[in-house]
């Protein structure tokens, strides 16, 4: 479909007729700044083909203002080699004529031959909406609209599908839905929706589980009972062939006898105890004489010793007597010494008070030489800060000519920068005037003669003034650029407003003065610091303060003077004191030097005598004459108790031999092991007995019971349900079967609608995005867009997508729609009201080569108020202003 011509008539803005013609094969471009009437020809386009002619609710096309006035279309398109007349007119002259070769329709005829042929359909009263729209709904998209496809896809979805002559619906006109239903259906008796059995069903599945849990219990409890039969059968033959012979009494008999070569053995255990107690006592005894025999050799040896310790103590007390004169002179001398320090102290105290003087003068002194320092110190301190006083009060005069309004300035400076924003933005909106004049002629712009090429920026009404041709008066179009020179004015008051208060000539001096206020303050800061530190409490305080120190100065001199003077070295009384302390303490360590002496001498004297008493006593002991026989008897009766020790080791030995040989750990163990045999025997003979009585009573119970009789019947019973349960069985899985077939069979129909839409969405998608991948489901609509990033990939659904990227989506799908239905030989025009403003100037380039390459198979009537965006679009663009000028286009 490619539309030729268009005509308005009293249509909104456009009162008088406008008309457009030419229209071409690919990209048309409308251009024009906002209310310049691109909206009003779409909303025109729509009008006459959505609209019914009928309709009162479209007021809205009327001119503003004027009641009376009947809106007009009249539109010219090829469609199939044919060419079509479409005119409609609203409100007050209602009519609707459409016209191709020869046939006319008119009214509501030719309203539903149009919804017929592009795929939409008329509201059955009241204005038409989005709902209504169908197929141009989805191709005609509306300003700010382009990014929302999901409802523009329901609403041609049935015109979509019928496109590629085979559709779901005819799935559902074949039987086909009636047939899923009815499969549903049954299969809902039996299986609910995830493929779990259904109450029914279930019923059937447990009374089957029930049975064959009381089928698997009865024939448990029949082999159970055969197996207690045989056990009965063994039990009896085992006790009449073990338990009649009694074995148990067997075993006792072997433990009593084990039980009497124990006795023998304890027997003998017990007498070896007895001689390792005689062994014990007579190698004690033995130890006794051996000591005794070693006493007296050692009491020769003790005699030796005991000469040398005589010899020895009476050394050490000649020692002491020979130190006793040393020390008693030693206290003699310390004696003196403590009379003369005695002697000094006394002489010290009539020093004390010369020593006084002398200790004055020299405090005096200490304090004339440090006041002197610091009245130097002060001199030079005074001088810098008076200096530096002098030189800070200079900088303050200076400085109230350099202050300037610090909040005044930067307005003055926000005021230039707005100043200069826009001048920007004027010379972006402004009207440019290029020429190119012949030589020696020139022509007037406003107050300005120009000659030779060259531009203007025309940013108000301005006089164009031609010699010998006459005057042009250029209006710049649009509100901005008036509006933005009312800013400048406003702004320029301010800036001049702003320099008068600050009393500069420009921004430049302003700041340069505020720099020099700034570093003068600096300067007063820093010069202010250092005199804080030189005087912290002022100059004059520092000033008072040096003359204080002068004065004080005088006074100590004055005291100095006074003061008599001391002749020679004066000892302090408290250097006598100490001297006379030394010799009281010297004098007492001499005195306890002597003590002590005395002390050690006496223990000498005594040790001396103690070591001739031990001396004489041992010897005597050796010279005593029974020591030998008691030496003799006591070598004798160590010889008795040898021969005692050798005759018990023997028989000790012989007999353990006889305790080994006789193994009494194993003959304990045989009686416990006959004991525990005998007895384990016994109690199993007792419970065999008690089992064999417990398994006739069992038996007998259970063989009145019945329950093979009882087993037979649960297992008709259980195979009847079986059968039951298998053919529920199989038919869920056959209605299951079936339904998933069903379901296959629609879905490989469903992508066999999807194929020819995704591969015209891949072609426009490459374009843009290279190897990323937008899917579509059952229902035609665009869902997920794939794209490689990094090693991997990322998935986004397309509400998630950014503004921008979802316009290019929602643009590419429309462009992708419009091929599968040019494909289906219906009749397509896509019209786009500022599409892709929130496009980045990248994807913008690569948008416009889908577009053109779009425009090769469809019209596109593309309208913009930002020319500037299309001009490397390969269309020529068509301004609106020109057009309501000049009527015709």
């Amino acid at each position: 479909m490619k539309l030729t011509r268009l005509h308005l008539e009293q249509l909104k803005q456009f009162r008088q007729p406008l008309e457009i013609r030419d229209l071409t094969d690919g990209i048309n471009l409308f251009v024009g700044p906002n209310e310049s009437g691109k909206s009003t020809l779409v909303r025109a386009i729509r009008a006459a083909f959505f609209e019914r002619y009928k309709s009162s609710s479209v007021d809205d096309l009327q001119p503003w203002g004027d009641t009376s006035a009947t809106p007009e279309i009249e539109l010219e398109f090829d469609w199939q080699g044919e060419h079509w007349t479409l005119n409609k007119r609203f409100l007050g002259k209602k009519r609707c004529d459409l016209k191709v070769g020869r046939q006319h329709f008119s009214g509501e005829e030719a309203e539903e031959k149009l919804a017929e042929m592009l795929g939409y359909q008329f509201p059955k009263r009241g204005g038409s909406k989005a709902e209504h729209w169908g197929i141009p709904g989805l191709l005609w998209v509306e300003q700010g609209a382009v990014q929302d496809i999901q409802g523009p896809v329901n609403h041609a979805g049935e015109h979509l599908q019928s496109a590629l002559g085979q559709s779901l619906g005819e799935v559902a006109s074949s039987g086909g839905d009636e047939l899923i239903a009815r499969v549903e259906k049954e299969r809902a008796e039996l299986l609910t929706g995830t493929g779990k059995e259904t109450k029914k069903y279930k019923k059937v599945l447990e009374d089957y589980r029930h049975s064959q849990e009381r089928l698997d219990a009865l024939n448990q409890s029949v082999e159970q009972y055969r197996q207690q039969v045989d056990q009965l059968g063994v039990l009896i033959e085992q006790k009449q062939s073990i338990d009649a012979a009694r074995p148990w009494e067997e075993q006792r008999r072997k433990a009593d006898t084990a039980k009497s070569q124990l006795s023998e053995v304890q027997r003998w255990q017990s007498e070896q105890r007895q001689d390792q107690q005689a062994l014990d006592n007579c190698r004690q005894s033995q130890a006794v004489y051996r000591q005794q025999l070693k006493d007296f050799e050692n009491q020769q040896h003790q005699l030796t010793q005991r000469a040398e310790d005589k010899a020895k103590a009476e050394a050490q007390l000649q020692e002491c007597r020979d130190r006793r004169p040393q020390l008693e002179r030693r206290r003699a001398d310390a004696e003196q010494a403590y009379e003369q320090a005695r002697n000094r102290r006394e002489q010290a105290r009539h020093q004390a008070e010369q020593a006084r003087h002398q200790a004055e003068r020299a405090r005096l002194q200490q304090q004339i030489d440090q006041l002197a320092e610091r009245q130097s110190q002060q001199t030079d301190t005074l001088k810098q800060a008076t200096e530096l006083q002098e030189a800070l009060k200079a900088l303050q005069s200076q400085q109230p000519s350099k202050d300037i309004d610090q909040t005044a300035l930067a307005q003055l400076k926000r005021t230039e920068q707005a100043l200069a924003e826009l001048v920007i933005r004027q010379k972006a909106l402004a009207t440019r005037l290029n020429y190119e004049l012949e030589p020696e002629q020139s022509i007037t712009v406003g107050a300005e003669t120009v000659t030779g090429q060259g531009e203007t920026l025309l940013v108000e009404a301005t006089e164009l003034r031609i010699p010998g041709v006459g005057r042009l008066h250029i209006q710049p179009g649009g509100t901005d650029v008036a509006d933005l020179q009312r800013q400048q004015e406003a702004l320029q008051a301010e800036q001049s407003s702003l320099l008068r208060r600050l009393d500069v000539a420009s921004l430049e001096e302003g700041e340069q003065r505020a720099a020099e206020s700034q570093r003068l303050a600096q300067a007063i800061e820093r010069d202010q610091a250092r005199l804080d530190i030189l005087a912290p409490k002022g100059v004059d305080a520092l000033r008072s303060a040096a003359e204080q120190d002068d004065a004080r100065l005088e006074a100590l001199r004055e005291q100095l003077g006074k003061l008599p003077e001391v002749q020679g070295d004066v000892t302090s009384e408290e250097n006598a004191e100490a001297d006379l302390e030394a010799a009281r303490a010297e004098l007492k360590r001499a005195e306890d030097a002597l003590n002590q002496h005395q002390q050690q001498q006496g223990l000498a004297e005594q040790a001396s005598t103690n070591a001739n008493a031990e001396w004489d006593k041992l010897n005597a002991e050796l010279q005593a004459p029974d020591r030998k026989a008691r030496e003799e008897q006591a070598n004798k009766k160590l010889t008795e108790l040898k021969a005692r020790e050798h005759q018990l080791t023997a028989a000790i030995d012989a007999r353990q031999r006889q305790i080994d040989a006789a193994q009494p750990e194993l003959l304990e163990q045989d009686i416990e092991r006959f004991t525990a045999s005998a007895q384990a025997m016994e109690t199993q003979a007792r419970e065999r007995a008690q089992s064999i009585r417990d398994l006739q009573v069992r038996l007998e119970e259970q063989g009145a019971q019945g329950l093979e009789e009882k087993r037979d019947e649960e297992a008709q019973i259980n195979q009847r349900l079986a059968q039951r349960r298998d053919e529920l069985t199989r038919r869920a899985q056959a209605l299951d079967l079936l339904l998933n077939l069903l379901k296959d069979k629609r879905q490989a129909l469903t992508r066999q609608l999807q194929a020819p839409l995704q591969r015209h969405l891949n072609h426009y998608l490459k374009l843009l995005f290279p190897q990323a991948h937008l899917s579509v489901d059952e229902n035609l609509m665009p869902t997920t867009l794939t794209r490689p990033q990094g090693t991997g990939e990322e998935q986004g659904d397309l509400p998630s997508l950014s503004y921008g990227a979802r316009e290019q989506m929602g643009l590419i799908s429309r462009l992708a729609y419009a091929d599968l239905l040019r494909e289906a030989g219906k009749p397509t025009l896509i019209i786009l009201d500022d599409a892709l403003v929130h496009s980045d100037a990248q994807r913008l380039d690569q948008m416009k080569r889908i577009l053109y390459d779009a425009a090769r198979r469809h019209q596109v009537l593309l309208f913009s108020c930002h020319p500037e965006n299309w001009r490397d679009l390969g269309a020529t663009p068509r301004d609106l202003q020109t057009l309501r000028l000049g009527g015709r286009a």
